[in-house]
């Protein structure tokens, strides 16, 4: 199967009223099992590859990129690739050469004015060489070690004004909106502004998208969806399931040879991938 189209897949989830998962991948092992979860739910996914797994990889995109690619192309499901959270122009640059469809650039921590006309110009490269964009405004918080933003803290929420401005004048094809989540969370405990995200819906004709879901209930990823969110992005989530995995494989005993535990690892991330997926998708997510 050829690579989806991120647009593409959250424009059937809108018109169906339901919401793409989009989960990051960090080694080979991620990519096969967020293709296998998919799979296992039956639904289509997204793939994405942060600007951070890439500083990872040693600065070096394409080799990750390529291998995800291929095991995108090989899954029964519609899987899109996306690059996620970048702030370099240089990596932006390199995304359309990788097999990578949708880009989320990431000028969230600049002054509104600098987001707006750093967002504008990377917008406007990547529609000229075939990329779809995700922007953010409003800060999600958390990444990098960071401690989640205060509730009350400037730019800890989206505002609607803003981010209608914002759309029109960047012409970013969605946008991550700040309503309460955080990233890099290990406890389900993030209440979510559903009034906010209403009106947020109401103002924009774009996507929106939920970041630092995995710190996010079930019952509120599914009230998300039902109040506009479209696509969800997930990380954390599989990096616990991951090394909870490794860590009991090896407490139990276990060899040199990695395959093992490496295997039960995926197998985790995986029903990881399928259970959340499941969540998003529930018939209580349908929109009013």
């Amino acid at each position: 199967m050829t690579l989806a189209a991120t647009g593409e897949l959250l424009t059937a989830a809108a018109d169906q009223h339901r919401a793409v998962a989009a989960f990051n991948a960090i080694t080979l092992e991620h990519a096969e099992a967020i293709a296998e979860g998919a799979e296992a739910a039956e639904a289509p996914v997204i793939i994405q590859i942060s600007e951070n797994a890439v500083k990872y990889h040693g600065g070096r995109l394409l080799p990750l990129a390529r291998a995800t690619a291929e095991v995108a192309k090989e899954a029964a499901v519609p899987v899109a690739l996306h690059l996620d959270h970048v702030k370099s122009t240089a990596l932006l640059r390199q995304a359309a050469d990788c097999g990578i469809g949708s880009v989320m650039y990431d000028a969230a921590h600049l002054p509104y004015e600098r987001n707006l006309a750093e967002t504008r110009d990377a917008v406007r490269w990547a529609h000229e060489n075939g990329l779809w964009v995700e922007a953010e405004l409003g800060q999600v918080g958390g990444k990098n070690g960071e401690p989640p933003l205060d509730a009350h803290a400037p730019g800890a929420r989206t505002d609607p004004g803003e981010a209608r401005e914002f759309a029109a004048a960047t012409g970013v094809d969605a946008l991550a909106v700040a309503i309460g989540s955080s990233h890099a969370m290990t406890s389900r405990t993030a209440r979510l502004d559903h009034d906010l995200l209403a009106r947020l819906h109401a103002a924009l004709d774009v996507p929106l998208v939920l970041h630092g879901s995995s710190g996010v209930p079930d019952e509120e990823l599914t009230r998300a969806v039902a109040g506009g969110i479209t696509k969800v992005n997930i990380g954390t989530a599989l990096n616990i399931a991951m090394t909870t995995a490794v860590r009991t494989r090896l407490a139990a005993g276990a060899g040199s040879d990695p395959r093992p535990y490496l295997a039960e690892a995926r197998q985790a991330m995986a029903a990881t991938v399928t259970r959340l997926i499941g969540v998003l998708n529930t018939p209580a997510a349908a929109r009013l």
